[in-house]
């Protein structure tokens, strides 16, 4: 069973299951710092909601999201919380763990020799706390990022209540979760949106949840039942 750490950094509550707890948050700081710096030369990488280019200056971490947002048709900093939690796993793998998850706002990377249980939040329908995923070493390292229009402080153009996507790449995640829920606005929108998301290089899998609808694509974990009954209360918020 994982033992999370939680780390606040300013705007970001982290969830974080490792040995190597402090290569971990070491990571966070340093590539938070390196896209800050660039963003202080190129404001319009903070406030783009379209893809845009970036200079030969960009740090790595700066150039996948933005590869991974023209990609997803959506703004870089919608890749921001997934390029990070997968920066940091791989931080700590590259020090010697072999298991580590990191979770930011709903945002997961995990690499674990063993099962990983990840309770899905579809808001206060129908849907609520009844979903999970168990997610198998065989499919690790893997990123799992899911966007809400109902619920958190990111920008949403949508209506849907959960939209979880799967990828190898955290960066791309995060941005095609946010082009699905963004895309989402009736329950008629799930199939096509579904589709057209799967066509994403890259992309493993989606589900989408909307007024008590399901829609589920692609290659995904199990989804079972949560048994979690205090998965409402495990939610990312900030202290009040």
């Amino acid at each position: 069973m994982q033992t999370y750490r939680s780390f606040i950094y300013k705007d970001a509550i982290y969830k974080i299951a490792s040995s190597r707890y402090d290569s971990i948050t070491a990571t966070i700081i340093e590539q938070r710092h390196k896209l800050e710096k660039y963003i202080d030369r190129h404001p319009e990488f903070l406030s783009s909601l379209v893809p845009i280019n970036v200079n030969e200056d960009a740090p790595e971490i700066a150039k996948l999201m933005a590869h991974a947002a023209r990609s997803a048709f959506v703004g870089p900093m919608a890749a921001v919380a997934g390029a990070i939690a997968q920066a940091a796993v791989q931080a700590a793998i590259k020090n010697g763990d072999t298991d580590a998850i990191v979770e930011n706002g709903g945002d997961i990377f995990c690499a674990s020799s063993s099962d990983v249980v990840i309770g899905l939040y579809a808001g206060e329908g129908l849907l609520k706390d009844k979903l999970a995923f168990v997610v198998k070493p065989e499919m690790m390292p893997v990123s799992i990022c899911s966007s809400s229009s109902t619920m958190g402080h990111s920008l949403s153009f949508g209506n849907c209540e959960l939209a979880t996507v799967v990828s190898e790449s955290g960066a791309l995640a995060d941005a095609a979760a946010t082009f699905v829920c963004n895309s989402v606005k009736e329950i008629s929108d799930i199939e096509p949106v579904l589709h057209k998301a799967m066509k994403i290089a890259g992309v493993l899998g989606i589900l989408i949840v909307k007024s008590g609808r399901i829609g589920l694509i692609g290659r995904l974990p199990e989804l079972v039942r949560n048994r979690d009954a205090l998965l409402s209360e495990k939610v990312t918020r900030f202290p009040s």
